[in-house]
Parts: C-alpha cells; sequence; structure tokens
C-alpha cells in the first residue's frame, strides 16, 4: 500500500463495507496509466476488459459537495452505479442512499447501512416490493399519484411520504423524467386530500430537474413550486411539511458549481424560514462518473484506405450503452502495449480518422465513428475516462458478453 496515507479519509474507506478486504492500490496523482498498464501486463492470456474505481476521486467529490452544498444532505442514486466498493465508500464518506426497487435496497442494507439512510424514491413501485421495504424498516417513499396512495396504505401505511412534482422545466436534461414522474400543480390539493383521507404521513415534497440538467435555473423553479405545495399543506391543515427533496441532476466541474449557486440562492428566496425543514438531493452521476476508467482491448482491425477500424471487447450492449440510454459522448485514448513499447500513448504519432467497434454481431455496436487514433494493433488497448455513470449498470449480455463479468479494480489516488 506504500506510505502511510495522509489524507484523513484514507482509514476510513479502507475500512469501508464494500472495500475492507479488497486490495486497494495508492497511486500518484497521475499515476492511473501505470496502474492500468501494470494490470494489463497480469492479463496476458484472457486481456479482458476492466474498470478503475479511483476512490480517492470519490473522496475529492463528497469533500466539494459538502463544501458547495453543505445544507443539502445527498442520497446517492444507487442506480447510476450500484458497484459495492462505491457504495461502501459513500457510506462511509456520509452519505445516504436513493434506492428505487428491492434489488437496490438489499445491496445498501448488506453494507450494513441502516435503513433510516434510504431513500424509497420510485413513484411506482410494486407491491410486493412496499411490503419488503416495510419488513425492513425503510419507511420514506415518494408517490404522484392516488393509485400508489392506495397501495402504501395497503402495505406501508406508517411510511412517511414524499410527493412527487413534475418539475417546471426540464428540457435542459439529458434524460428528462417529466414525461413519466411527477404530479401537475392541479395535480397536487386533490393528491395531498386524498393521502389526508386514507391517514397518510405527507413530510414533504420531491422533484427532478431531470438527469444531466443543463441548465441550473430549473432548479428556481422547481423549488419554487415546492414551496407552494408546502403552503398547500398548510392550508389542508396539514402537518408542516419537513423535507424538500431537490432530486438529481448533478454533473460534477462547472456545471455543478453554477446549480449551487442557484439552488442555495433559491433555497433563501423561497424558504428563508422555514423551522426544522431537512434538504436532501439524489445525486448519481456526480459521484460516479468521474471516479471510473475503463479498458478494453483491441481485438480486431481493418484497414480501408485512411481510415482505420477497430473492433473492442466491450461495446453498446455492454458499458456503452450510456451512448443510447444516457446520450453520453465518451472518448478514448490509446495504450500501446502491444506494439509501441516505447511510446505507449503514441504521443507524436500520426492520427487517423478511425472508426470503433463493439464485440458483437449487431452492426448497430458502433462505439465512435470519425475518432482520431494513431495506427494501433491486436492487442492494444484502448481507455475511457469518465465511465463510471449508467455504463455497468445498465449493460447486458448480449451475444455472450457479459457485462456484469467485468472486474473492477480499486486505486486511491490523492491520498499519499
Amino acid at each position: 500500500m506504500g506510505s502511510i496515507p495522509k489524507n484523513p479519509h484514507a482509514g476510513v474507506l479502507l475500512g469501508a463495507p464494500g472495500v475492507k478486504g479488497k486490495r486497494v492500490t495508492t497511486i500518484s496523482k497521475n499515476g492511473l496509466t501505470e496502474f492500468m498498464l501494470s494490470i494489463i501486463s497480469k492479463k496476458q492470456e484472457t486481456k479482458e476488459p476492466f474498470y478503475v474505481l479511483d476512490l480517492g476521486e470519490v473522496t475529492a467529490l463528497m469533500d466539494k459537495w459538502l463544501m458547495t452544498l453543505p445544507m443539502v444532505h445527498p442520497f446517492y442514486a444507487v442506480k447510476c452505479n450500484p458497484d459495492p466498493a462505491l457504495l461502501g465508500s459513500l457510506a462511509a464518506l456520509g452519505s445516504n442512499f436513493d434506492c428505487a426497487s428491492r434489488a437496490e435496497i438489499e445491496s445498501v442494507l448488506s453494507l450494513g447501512v441502516s435503513p433510516n439512510r434510504i431513500v424509497y424514491a420510485n413513484p411506482c413501485k410494486q407491491e410486493s416490493h412496499i411490503k419488503y421495504a416495510a419488513s425492513v424498516g425503510v419507511n420514506l417513499t415518494t408517490f404522484d399519484s392516488k393509485e400508489e396512495l392506495d397501495k402504501i396504505r395497503k402495505w406501508h401505511s406508517k411510511c412517511a411520504l414524499l410527493i412527487r412534482i413534475k418539475a417546471p422545466d426540464d428540457s435542459g436534461a439529458r434524460c428528462p423524467l417529466g414525461p413519466k414522474y411527477g404530479a401537475l400543480p392541479e395535480e397536487v390539493t386533490p393528491l395531498l386530500q386524498a393521502a389526508q383521507t386514507a391517514q397518510l404521513n405527507v413530510v414533504g415534497v420531491s422533484f427532478h430537474i431531470g438527469s444531466g440538467a443543463t441548465r441550473s435555473r430549473a432548479y428556481e423553479g422547481a423549488i419554487a413550486s415546492a414551496k407552494s405545495v408546502f403552503e398547500a399543506a398548510v392550508r389542508l391543515g396539514m402537518p408542516g411539511m419537513k423535507i424538500l427533496n431537490i432530486g438529481g441532476g448533478f454533473t460534477a466541474g462547472s456545471q455543478f458549481d453554477e446549480a449551487a449557486t442557484t439552488i442555495k440562492s433559491a433555497l433563501q428566496a423561497y424558504f428563508p424560514n422555514e423551522p426544522g425543514l431537512t434538504v436532501i438531493s439524489e445525486p448519481g452521476r456526480f459521484f460516479a462518473e468521474s471516479a471510473f476508467t475503463l479498458a478494453t482491448n483491441i481485438i480486431g482491425k481493418r484497414v480501408r484506405g485512411d481510415l482505420r477500424e477497430y473492433w473492442i471487447n466491450d461495446g453498446i450492449y455492454g458499458s456503452m450503452n450510456c451512448i443510447l440510454y444516457d446520450h453520453a459522448t465518451i472518448t478514448c485514448t490509446p495504450l500501446a502495449c502491444n506494439s509501441n513499447h516505447a511510446n505507449l500513448t503514441c504521443k507524436g504519432l500520426r492520427a487517423y480518422s478511425s472508426t470503433v467497434f463493439g464485440p458483437t454481431c449487431d452492426a448497430l455496436d458502433t462505439v465512435l465513428t470519425g475518432h482520431q487514433l494513431p495506427e494501433l494493433q491486436i492487442n492494444d488497448w484502448l481507455v475511457f475516462p469518465h465511465m463510471g455513470a449508467y455504463t455497468a449498470a445498465a449493460g447486458s449480455s448480449f451475444n455472450g458478453f457479459n457485462t456484469a463479468a467485468i472486474l473492477t479494480h480499486l486505486a486511491s489516488s490523492n491520498m499519499n
């Protein structure tokens, strides 16, 4: 493990559920390539794709969140990437969890996380999953229809509820959620009245401006709408609401900084003196995306004039499903482990317009087109950064290429 870690989080993470007992390699800030080469050298026969999860990056992201939005408690969206080491690390760093199914709840509880750190944030739940949540003590969930209230009254009547409202504007999101979830303004009061009649406890409001949001101003309109729901509850004589769930949509970097500025301003404008208010959120890609790097092996090649075509052993039906389902833009860099030991990253070499295909027999399985790459050979590697969000979590085993079998190796940067 190298020298004794100086980062105050290091000991916590090494003992975290999902991490404890696994090998965690300490790397320098720019040591990822060297670490990946050490893994590749041990894969001479199989050359299967693999991930690297950088726990140092996860720590840095949590520090960034706590410094920038200290008044908003994160409930990590498990669906984004349910890797046990990621979940355990986030738990150890203080994150709670947004789960949408029995399996997700089970995965979080298996790490020793208390059920009161889970929000069952699926507005439309299978009845057997509601019964399970009740049996294990997950006592906070969302709803946006009378039919959902009927299920909750029948199977988990003691559960605290958040009414999920439709965000006024999710047009700037990579994946809008408004067409599927969220009560319309005219539906809010009837739903609150239905909850009253059923003697169910609505404790707050939830919204989601869409995954991968690009317009931070959308948070302002949604927080304003949430305030009107708080006021409607008071007019109906309901107990004062205590929880505001501002959902997800966060991406690390400048977009997060802009979103945080808008959120803090809107909270001050619409909830300036709300006694006992707890503000929570459901970030997914913010914590997962940049923490994972994917390495794939070149298994085939074809030359057509100046065009270079490469086949790799992961693709659209695997980790790169994010191109279709998450509207992701991905990129890659070469590691010429087989063809150019003296210049592994091919720095300074001529680049060719290249197509990169996945391994399946479907022509849809095309990862990149018109991408500039140097001349590479079979058994060289392509490395894809920022591959932690909605990648392996939604992969399949089509054509016998099993995404779930891709191994994840643990590294820890910025901890030495």
